[in-house]
């Protein structure tokens, strides 16, 4: 009896976001960190929450719930940022997503993943890789390297201590 190819199987974090469970792929994960304190940035746009100190380098965070349409998170105890790697312009942009909460770690094999729904969901089916089956549930599987556009991607990245600091 065959084994499936590892490589077959891929890792995703879930989270949630407005009471709903999402997952992106772990390997654009860097870390998850508690949700400490957050500086707005005048001018930034309102789905960027603003940013915080990541060891000393200034780190954009994004409300994903507010860039899905949805009310701004909400802080609560177990609020954290999920810290990702997006691809922007051959580089690899870091940026933290605010969570409500983290899930767990999920492998899910190619049978596990079904195409995005073009309705019935508060995100743009363009931002989704799939529907992962997690048991009887669905997890929504965020491609995060198309979350956000070009223009977006560009002002997440232009947050700077200069500007924090006006």
């Amino acid at each position: 009896m065959s084994q499936p190819a590892a490589s077959s199987v891929v890792q995703y974090l879930s989270f949630f976001i407005a009471g709903e469970e999402y997952a992106v792929g772990i390997l654009q994960v860097r870390e998850i960190i508690e949700h400490d304190s957050v500086t707005r940035v005048p001018g930034a746009p309102a789905w960027i929450r603003g940013v915080t100190n990541l060891r000393g380098s200034v780190l954009p965070v994004i409300d994903l719930a507010m860039k899905f349409g949805l009310p701004p998170s909400t802080i609560n105890r177990r609020s954290c940022i999920v810290v990702v790697e997006v691809a922007f312009q051959g580089e690899k942009l870091v940026m933290g997503m605010l969570a409500d909460a983290v899930g767990q770690v999920l492998d899910l094999g190619s049978g596990d993943v079904e195409p995005p729904p073009a309705f019935g969901t508060p995100v743009h089916a363009d931002y989704l890789a799939g529907m992962g089956k997690a048991g009887r549930k669905f997890i929504l599987l965020l491609d995060i390297d198309r979350l956000l556009n070009h223009q977006e991607l560009r002002a997440a990245s232009a947050v700077t201590p200069e500007r924090a600091a006006s």
